[in-house]
């Protein structure tokens, strides 16, 4: 076996480069749609509630279904389910060329972009607890945290290329465009995960479709003060400090850099996720990794209230590129202790539970962000934002003193 010491240990086991293949591609697609959903979006109701609309429409469906698609995430094949998941994704993306290119969207017919994310939403209600119990079932236990820091670096890697090549080919061929190439990069993803091999069911009873059983992964997430406070630093930082559903605005009305502008702001995060992601792996956390966890998340609302206020291109890329890099210590900390304190049986439904508490506070944060930047304006709501991090990180060092202390994770 590879040395657990090996940074590429991970990336030695076939099917695992397999999935990492999948994961790129995907998030590729998915980031260049964002970008040109929100250009789309605001240039035809320039509203910034019409921002937070978009993930609102998404979140919905993706909280509603996430615990029984956990659920069912642990009674059948994983990889079967995220290639149906990942189909009816396809399928959005060339309904959103399609409708565009037939010039169907306008000031009064944004539901029809409002619908197709809603659809787009249950996909990926599916696809993520399968995907993540998934990549635990590719490498040994051993490998976890390993595999963690190249599942999320290849993820940011492709966050990066994802929204700057999203907004030139915004601004090169329109919306239409970026949605065509999205449902290509979406099909080769479909290839790539179709290529990695059958894995058997994790051991363990098989669960039965009582609500008891569907409860689990909330109940066991219960019993876990470590990974239940990782997962509420995430939920409300993101929940309340996430800038990036209003990045359009900023973009045309603040910084007046546009499509191109709006696609270097949307990869500013994932290039300094994907930097932190490499040191990572050359230098894992050694210890006291509890206490890095809190001062990171701190850190991380500084540079989003930072961002606020700036009125520089330049400055506003470096902070939100720092908030990458201190965003990306709670992502590889929080993956690690939820594959490494979590039995394989229940990864499924604990994952699910984990995407309602990250995967939709992307969503519902972007419509908070919507509705505050109505209320308060866009600058207000950022800055304001950007402080609420700073508070759940004193309430959770107060009343999780295990994730304070907690010194080594794995």
């Amino acid at each position: 076996m590879t040395a657990p010491l090996d940074p590429y240990a991970s990336l030695r086991v076939p099917d695992f480069r397999r999935f990492i293949a999948f994961l790129a591609a995907q998030t590729l697609a998915t980031m260049m749609q964002t970008v040109a959903v929100g250009w789309q979006i605001y240039l035809v109701t320039r509203d910034p509630l019409a921002l937070g609309i978009v993930g609102l429409a998404e979140a919905l469906p993706f909280i509603t279904l996430a615990l029984p698609a956990g659920h069912l995430a642990d009674r059948v094949d994983r990889r079967r389910l995220s290639l149906a998941a990942l189909s009816v994704l396809a399928a959005c993306s060339a309904a959103l060329f399609t409708v565009t290119r037939l010039g169907l969207v306008r000031s009064g017919t944004a539901w029809i972009i409002y619908s197709v994310i809603f659809v787009s939403g249950i996909a990926r209600s599916v696809l993520q607890p399968s995907r993540t119990a998934l990549s635990a079932d590719l490498v040994p236990r051993a490998l976890y945290a390993n595999s963690i820091t190249w599942r999320s670096s290849v993820w940011q890697s492709a966050a990066v290329v994802g929204p700057a090549l999203g907004g030139v080919v915004v601004a090169i061929g329109g919306p239409a465009l970026t949605y065509g190439v999205a449902a290509l990069l979406l099909v080769l993803a479909w290839l790539a995960l179709w290529r990695v091999s059958p894995h058997p069911h994790p051991p363990g009873q098989a669960p039965s479709a009582g609500l008891h059983e569907l409860l689990l992964g909330i109940r066991f997430l219960l019993t876990q003060p470590v990974l239940l406070g990782a997962q509420l630093l995430d939920l409300f930082s993101v929940l309340f400090a996430g800038a990036e559903a209003l990045l359009p605005l900023f973009a045309t009305d603040i910084l007046h850099v546009g499509a191109a502008g709006l696609g270097v702001l949307r990869a500013a995060p994932a290039v300094g996720s994907v930097l932190m992601s490499v040191y990572q792996a050359y230098r894992p956390l050694a210890g006291r990794v509890g206490r890095v966890l809190l001062v990171s998340v701190t850190l991380y609302g500084v540079c989003i209230s930072g961002f606020g206020i700036s009125r520089s291109f330049a400055l506003s890329t470096a902070l939100l590129l720092l908030s990458g890099v201190f965003d990306n210590v709670s992502v590889v900390l929080r993956s690690t202790l939820l594959q490494t304190l979590t039995p394989r049986h229940l990864l499924g439904r604990v994952s699910a539970v984990n995407a309602i508490f990250i995967g939709s506070s992307n969503e519902i944060g972007g419509f908070e962000s919507g509705v505050a930047a109505r209320l308060l304006g866009a600058v207000p709501a950022v800055v304001l934002g950007g402080f609420v991090p700073m508070l759940v990180v004193a309430m959770i060092a107060w009343r999780v003193p295990e994730l304070r202390r907690l010194d080594r994770v794995g």
